[in-house]
Order: structure tokens, then sequence, then C-alpha cells
């Protein structure tokens, strides 16, 4: 008897592996397709994100409106009050300005008669600003043109203070603030901290003349640049044409911006200056290294970067010590006792060290991280940013203080 195959529920068992298989495929599918979207979309975001990290800043904090400034105030006055501390008969000044002080207030002394250890001598200085109205306060500054010890517990007496043109801007009056001290003992000993011949008056000025001041001439206002650069007036320029319209500003150098007044802004100057201190740019950052000599001060900014170099970094040291001895005559010779001074001079030379070569730095990160692995001071680090510069392997203006 032959035995049928039964071809119809082999079928069946086949397809159904198979029907999975492309179920299993279709979903895998799907979750490709599903992240290349999202692949896709990063990228896109990716892509609208600024590529620098320069930090943008608003033009108020750039910029200078021209016309509207500052202007410095000078006077000379007397400090009284000083608790013994004040000048002295060497100091014929300040004897002529006290007979003055109180000559104006109507009374007669012989010069002779007057001590000055309790008066002082002082150069009053002040800056008034702009728009200052009358009756506005301002702080001074009073320091001693004498050989006063101290101006601790002076009172400054009414001075008038005058601009360039010698007219009287302000009047300045008021216990003096020190920001240091002097102490000392019977026995002589002393201690002083800070600078005691310099003092403040804060608020200590009234304003009697007020200083005109025009910011807009023709519609048109001027933009001082606070650190001169071509590229920063170039963005200067371009933000504020997409703030206020095409057309309302342009670089006239790498220090000045001229910004037209647009039709909404013709009478309105104050608006115009309050909008186009909002405006936000990145400024241009110059590559610099300041060096400070005299405290050992380092500070470098901007794109900085240094080139593959070898360097090799030695030293002296010269110890120089003195010490005085006694120098006894012969038992039966003739003579003195003498001192006489002994030097001892020590010189210390460090053993260069071998050539080390620093591979490109292409960031300030980098450049300081491969400069700090020579381990030496701030001063001879100055010493190799000026060599590195001279041999023009760093990029980089190197300004000595």
């Amino acid at each position: 008897m032959t035995r049928q195959h039964d071809f119809t529920t082999d079928t069946a068992r086949a397809s159904r592996p198979r029907a999975a298989v492309r179920r299993r495929g279709s979903r895998a599918l799907g979750a490709l397709r599903s992240l290349l979207r999202l692949v896709a979309m990063a990228v896109v975001v990716f892509a609208a994100l600024p590529s620098g990290t320069a930090q943008a800043d608003k033009l108020r904090d750039l910029c200078d409106v021209v016309g509207a400034r500052d202007n410095q105030l000078v006077g000379y006055g007397v400090v009284t009050g000083l608790n013994g501390t004040g000048d002295d008969v060497s100091a014929p000044f300040a004897m002529q300005s006290l007979r003055a002080l109180l000559r104006r207030l109507g009374i007669q002394v012989d010069s002779r008669q007057l001590r000055l250890k309790n008066v002082a001598a002082v150069v009053v200085t002040a800056t008034i600003p702009p728009f200052a109205r009358s009756g506005a306060h301002l702080d001074v500054t009073v320091s001693s043109m004498g050989n006063a010890r101290s101006l601790r517990g002076g009172v400054l007496v009414q001075t008038p203070v005058r601009g360039a043109d010698r007219k009287t801007y302000a009047v300045a009056q008021g216990p003096l603030v020190l920001g240091g001290f002097s102490e000392s003992g019977r026995s002589g000993s002393s201690v002083t901290a800070g600078v005691t011949t310099t003092a403040r008056v804060p608020g200590g000025a009234l304003v009697e003349r007020e200083i005109p001041t025009q910011f807009t001439k023709k519609g048109k206002v001027l933009l001082a640049l606070r650190m001169a650069d071509f590229l920063t007036a170039d963005r200067i320029a371009e933000a504020l044409n997409e703030e206020l319209g095409k057309g309302s500003a342009r670089a006239l150098d790498a220090g000045v911006v001229e910004v037209k007044a647009p039709k909404d802004y013709k009478d309105r100057a104050v608006a115009l200056i309050a909008k186009i201190g909002e405006v936000e740019v990145a400024p241009a950052m110059s590559a610099k290294v300041i060096i400070n000599e005299r405290t050992g001060t380092i500070v470098a900014g901007g794109d900085v970067r240094l080139m593959p170099v070898a360097i090799s970094q030695g030293g002296i040291t010269i110890s120089v010590s003195e010490r005085a001895e006694a120098s006894q005559p012969n038992v039966l010779g003739e003579g003195d006792t003498a001192v006489v001074d002994r030097s001892n001079l020590q010189v210390d030379e460090q053993v260069p060290a071998a050539l080390t070569f620093v591979d490109g730095a292409a960031t300030l990160a980098d450049v300081a991280q491969a400069l700090s692995t020579f381990g030496v001071t701030p001063r001879e680090l100055a010493s190799i940013l000026q060599a590195l510069k001279a041999a023009g392997a760093l990029r980089a203006e190197v300004v000595v203080q």
C-alpha cells in the first residue's frame, strides 16, 4: 500500500517560519530607518550650532559714545585735625596755605605763631562724569604734597577743584577715609600697613558748574571701540545694520563706527543709544602674551599657537655673603684693632638640560600644558616666551611691561 504525502501540510509548515523571518526583517528595517532619521536630525542640529566658542558681549561693554566722556578736576587744599603728623616748617607752602586760609576767614596772624603739626597741604583730584548736574556728589582723592607722615583723622577744608580750562566745576570738603594705618611705640618701634599719605572723601565734592555734553551730530552717533580692531568694528557695523536696518552703520576705521539714526529714532537719541547698547557682538580676540617682569606675572589670551620647537633652559645663581671680622695686631707689634669685611662669593651654575622637543599646540590650553612641563619660574618662563617669539615658534604678540 502506497502512502501518500500531504504536501499541503508541509507547505503550511514551511511557510510559517518564512513569514516570521519576514516579520522580524521588516521590524529591523523599520528600526534602522528610525535610527537613520535620528542621525540625520542630529547632524542637522550640530550643523546649526555655532562652530566657535566666542562669547558675545553687549556693545555698551565694547564701545563708548563719542562726546559722552569724563573730565578730570584738580585742586589744592589744606587738611586740618591731624594728630601731630602734619607738615613741618621745612614745607613752606603749607605755612602759606594756612595763612591764606585764615586770611580768607578774616583772621590775621603772625606766621611765627603758627604750628603746622596738625595741618598738611594736599592735592585734591576728582573725575566728573558726563551728564553730571549741579548738586551731584563726586568722590575725591586727597594726597599729601609735603612731608606729612599721616593724614589719619584729618578733615579737608573747602577746596575748589578746577578743570583744564581753569574754571571751578566742584567744591570738595569732608573727613578723610584712609586705607592704611601707622602706629609707633615709645621705644621707637613702629608698624605701617598701606599708604597713610593718600585718602579719599566719598561723595565729598559738590558739582557747581555743569559741563555741556553733545553726543549726536547731524543725527549721527559715533561709537569709539575701547580696543581698536578692524574685525570687531566690521562685526559691530554688520550687527547694527541687521538690528536698525541696512545702511544704518558703517565702520570708519578700526576704532570708530558711525551710526545714522533711522526714521523711528530721528528725535530719540537716548532711545537710539539704549537700543545700540543692547546689541550683542562677539569681539575678535588678539593673540597676545603679556609679561610683567617686575612681578613675574604672565597672562596669555586669544588664539595663541605654538609651533614645534626644541627648548633647553639653564641658569646661573650668584650668592654673595658679607660678614665682619675683628683684626687684632701682634702682641709685640703696634697697631689698633680694626674691623675687616669678609666677602664670600659663590657661583652655582645649573647644568643645562638636554634639548626638549615640544610638539605644536593649537590652543591656549595646549600651550600652557606644553610649557608647564619645564617646571621653571615665571621669570624663566618669560625668557622662554620671548625666545620663542624671536624664533618664530610662538604665534602671538609678546608685550613686556
